[in-house]
């Protein structure tokens, strides 16, 4: 099970911290991905990253503001978000995937999904 936690309200140029656990499974184990969907859009790809932690994909448009890492000791992946703007809005997922396609340019992943969490972006 994959529960994603940290959404909330955020101004834009604020910072969110979200996070993805796991019970019942080691996400060391696993390439974990971050998606978004936002109102009336497709679910896309945020950030995702390797089991090795070197192979790291980032959405063009959150490059430089946004960074995925893992943290072994609590079974989760963590995704800091900086400098937020509006089109960051959305229902965040985490996804375990062990079946993928991640390089730098591409990440699309399925596998065991969270059941999101919400990240509203206001003044």
């Amino acid at each position: 099970q994959l529960v994603e936690s940290g959404g909330g309200l955020v101004q834009p140029g604020g910072s969110l911290r979200l996070s993805c656990s796991a019970s019942g499974i080691s996400l060391d184990d696993f390439v974990v991905g971050w998606f978004r969907q936002a109102p009336g859009k497709e679910r896309e790809a945020v950030s995702c990253i390797n089991k090795g932690d070197t192979i790291f994909y980032y959405k063009s448009s959150v490059k430089g503001r946004f960074t995925v890492s893992r943290d072994n000791a609590k079974n989760a992946v963590d995704l800091q978000m900086d400098n937020v703007a509006p089109e960051d809005a959305g229902v965040y997922y985490c996804v375990a995937s062990s079946s993928t396609i991640l390089a730098t340019n591409v990440c699309i992943l399925e596998g065991l999904w969270g059941q999101g969490t919400q990240v509203t972006v206001s003044p």
